[in-house]
């Protein structure tokens, strides 16, 4: 069976463009497009209480037809693309996450109202893509479509699977790549200010150069066609992500970072991608 590019759809502006995207992906990588909405029960209906007469007809009709109408956006753009559909009882978030267990990605907008509800409205695209068992693209910003590929780097099993899709989508795209590596806590760093003054930073910077290349290494041999810029600052990684995601194409990260907390499910560079970038952001997780 071959891994479909899943596109959450409910009929939003917002939506649409992330089904649109999804269908570009879906035709570059050769792989069928499934577009999803699920509109869920609302649990004032669960238990003794049941839905008005035909209202689970209604909702079922208006699910069908939004899913269609981002079919049909979908196939105009790419006439080529095989595409499949669902409409489904369950709740988006549920739903969504279970396709991705045999999908190559999964593809949202950044804002959701209507049958979805507030399915991406802040705290909850973050939990989509922290949940999701594939990476999850969140479509949001300017697509900048001659900028760069960014990809965010820190060496840790996550960031390394970004740096995988990173390659992928450069390579596609015929779009060069840039790997940044910023390793510094600016906050940390102006109570601290005195003290770094004195401080010799030449042999941590060299250390964190060093990451970016282990990192980079063999990937460049495997993908001789796309370009690669290293960048190493020292700054924090949220801000510097967020200053690329005004000009690039697709910001691309892990999900959780090397000094994320094991507990948390998305890290918060990654979160604040996903809430806040200029650019549609892909948030991969350890393979």
């Amino acid at each position: 069976m071959t891994t479909p590019i899943v596109a959450g759809a409910d009929g939003t502006r917002a939506s649409l463009r992330a089904v649109s995207w999804a269908a570009g992906e879906a035709a570059l990588r050769h792989l069928p497009l499934h577009v999803v909405n699920g509109f869920g029960i609302p649990d004032a209906f669960y238990g003794e209480i049941l839905p008005p007469k035909g209202w689970l007809e209604a909702r079922k009709s208006e699910s069908e037809a939004l899913v269609r109408e981002a079919v049909t956006v979908a196939e105009q753009e790419q006439p080529r693309l095989t595409t499949e559909q669902e409409s489904s009882l369950d709740a988006p978030i549920p739903l969504l996450i279970r396709r991705s267990e045999g999908a190559k990605m999964i593809v949202v907008g950044s804002a959701g109202r209507g049958v979805l509800g507030d399915l991406l409205v802040g705290s909850t695209a973050a939990a989509l893509a922290a949940h999701a068992k594939c990476p999850v693209a969140v479509i949001r910003g300017d697509e900048h479509r001659d900028g760069p590929v960014v990809v965010g780097v820190d060496g840790s099993e996550a960031g390394e699977s970004a740096v995988a899709f990173a390659f992928e989508e450069a390579s596609l795209r015929g779009l060069p790549l840039i790997a940044v590596h910023a390793w510094h806590d600016g906050d940390a760093a102006q109570v601290f200010a005195a003290a770094r003054a004195a401080y010799d930073y030449e042999p941590l910077r060299d250390a964190e150069t060093r990451v970016l290349a282990e990192v980079l290494a063999g990937w460049q041999e495997k993908f001789p066609d796309v370009q690669v810029d290293r960048v190493v600052e020292e700054d924090r990684p949220r801000q510097r992500l967020l200053d690329w995601s005004t000009k690039a194409s697709l910001i691309v990260v892990g999900s959780r970072g090397r000094g994320g907390f094991t507990g948390l499910l998305l890290g918060s560079v990654s979160q604040a991608l996903v809430e806040h970038a200029g650019c549609p952001v892909l948030v991969a997780r350890p393979v």
